[in-house]
């Protein structure tokens, strides 16, 4: 919907991922939603073999050296086919890549980011624990120094692709005594002796991904799978949180655009009345606002794209705008796909059509990678932040003024 926006080789990279999108085949993404499939290996592989893995990353890695908007062209085609698939896709090569490539060594490139963007190999980030989910700084899984290794004991849960992880990125406590920012290292752990995974079944929506718990029981490992050097896992956490979210925000966006084509066309064609429901305006109305908050989530998450790959704008700004398109895209493509079905009423509740499905799925995407409380939280410390910093020193008209007691000082009492 936003094809004025994009360039000529972006509108061409948009094909490639709309061709990939349709070489998915429907029992693929049939099965992994009933949990026939726990991990969709041919998945990744065709997606490798297509040099659609990992775009971000240099060529000389196997990425193409594209940018945020390029990356989240391809996510829009993938999540609309399915959003686990989507979460999968976006997950090991495009965030753990992304970490692996920012805070790793020559030497863990070349081991794990190659064949991970080949679509040989699958890496999973483990950041929540049992114990919660936003709280970072209170993980449990600890790492101690053993000779030259280090020994990593804890548990994970929720992590995307655990079952068909080769490497799992977790962070661990290596010195409890330090303060918070320092007290943590982010660590690559191959799928070696002491590494468990267990499928979790049970899941309202997003199956098939291979998400489980992960356990960590005497795992050792060596030091070169540090990441940006011991106690410095807060950098690669902060980091990550900006891809993650970002993802988030497009993965909603790919996952409501078939509910609202499928709500266009069944409105479109199915009849009350003597007219197509489209005329009534409390069904066009309905994919009428649909199709605004769409527009309209696209709009934020493509203005952050383009924030974070200019490169020029500051991090704290950038927090804050990434934390407000996955807020306003996932909150917005969640009533979209509500939406959708209640202008099909009974027959969209019904696996006759997939919104049930998208319902299921999307209901996520306001939950996992900082929830959307947490977002707001972000958003309102940066913006006040921004405000006193930055904002209010600029050289813009005092709307104070603009009153007709703008003078009255002893009425602007504020202790």
């Amino acid at each position: 919907m936003h094809d004025f926006l994009l360039t000529d080789e972006q509108l061409k990279l948009r094909e490639e991922a709309r061709d990939f999108a349709n070489w998915i085949p429907k029992e693929l993404v049939l099965d992994m939603d009933a949990e026939k499939i726990q991990f969709p290996h041919e998945f990744l592989k065709e997606a490798g073999r297509r040099n659609l893995l990992g775009v971000r990353c240099p060529v000389k890695y196997g990425g193409r050296g594209l940018g945020e908007v390029d990356e989240g062209l391809i996510c829009h085609e993938v999540a609309s086919v399915s959003h686990s698939l989507g979460c999968l896709w976006g997950v090991g090569a495009g965030l753990v890549g992304d970490a692996i490539l920012n805070f790793g060594s020559e030497a863990l490139k070349q081991e794990i980011l190659v064949p991970i963007l080949k679509g040989d190999q699958y890496a999973a980030e483990c950041l929540t624990e049992p114990r919660g989910g936003s709280d970072f700084f209170g993980a449990t899984t600890t790492a101690k120094k053993d000779g030259s290794d280090w020994i990593i004991n804890g548990q994970k849960r929720f992590i995307v692709g655990a079952e068909g992880a080769d490497w799992f990125l977790a962070y661990a406590l290596t010195d409890p005594d330090a303060p918070a920012h320092k007290k943590l290292t982010a660590f690559m752990v191959p799928r070696t002796k002491g590494v468990e995974s267990k499928y979790i079944y049970g899941l309202m929506g997003t199956r098939g991904g291979g998400a489980g718990r992960v356990m960590f029981d005497n795992v050792r490992v060596p030091e070169r799978y540090v990441l940006n050097g011991v106690n410095d896992g807060f950098e690669v956490f902060i980091h990550m949180m900006i891809p993650e979210r970002l993802g988030a925000a497009n993965m909603a966006i790919g996952c409501a655009r078939p509910a609202i084509e499928i709500a266009t066309r069944y409105t479109s064609k199915r009849k009350a009345f003597g007219t197509e429901i489209m005329n009534f305006q409390a069904v066009g109305f309905k994919v009428a606002d649909s199709v605004t908050l769409y527009d309209a989530a696209i709009s934020l998450v493509h203005n952050t794209a383009l924030a974070i790959q200019s490169k020029k704008v500051h991090p704290n700004r950038i927090r804050r705008l990434v934390s407000e398109a996955k807020k306003f895209a996932t909150e917005s493509c969640w009533e979209i796909v509500n939406n959708c079905m209640q202008v099909m009423g009974g027959i969209g509740y019904t696996d006759v059509y997939p919104i049930e499905r998208i319902i299921r799925d999307i209901r996520l995407s306001m939950i996992w990678v900082g929830t959307n409380e947490i977002m707001q939280m972000i958003i309102q410390h940066e913006w006040y932040k921004e405000y006193e910093k930055v904002i209010s020193k600029q050289r813009t008209r005092n709307p104070e003024q603009d009153a007709v007691g703008a003078d009255q000082a002893d009425e602007k009492v504020y202790e």
